[in-house]
């Protein structure tokens, strides 16, 4: 899948827009250039689709070799599978692989790190 196709499902957009001169939702544009913004500006980014539960929406988790890590929503499962390909990178299933170990070292830093200050 195009990384254009997968934005477009992202965005809730057709895959040739009927009006290509309307204006697009600014937050979900927001959106796609912070996951790619995050993914360009970091090594070894990949990605954990989290599925839907009581309290949040599918969302996807893009985790950097450091550990640093970013969430944001997605319509659906499906959907957040497409854009994580679409970014080039490795993209799994948190409900059979968990959360990666340097994620929650990283939180355990930063939480000691405002704690000090």
């Amino acid at each position: 899948m195009s990384l254009r196709t997968a934005l477009n499902r992202l965005l809730g957009r057709p895959a040739a827009p009927s009006h290509p001169s309307a204006p697009s939702s600014g937050s979900k544009d927001a959106t796609v250039a912070h996951l790619q913004e995050f993914v360009r500006t970091r090594v070894g980014v990949e990605a954990y689709v989290e599925p839907p539960n009581a309290q949040t929406p599918t969302t996807v988790l893009l985790v950097a070799t450091t550990g640093e890590w970013t969430r944001r929503r997605v319509p659906d499962e499906r959907t957040g599978f497409e854009v994580a390909r679409s970014l080039g990178v490795p993209v799994y299933n948190v409900r059979f692989t968990g959360y990666p170990q340097r994620m929650r070292d990283w939180n355990t830093a930063q939480r000691a790190k405002h704690h000090r200050h």
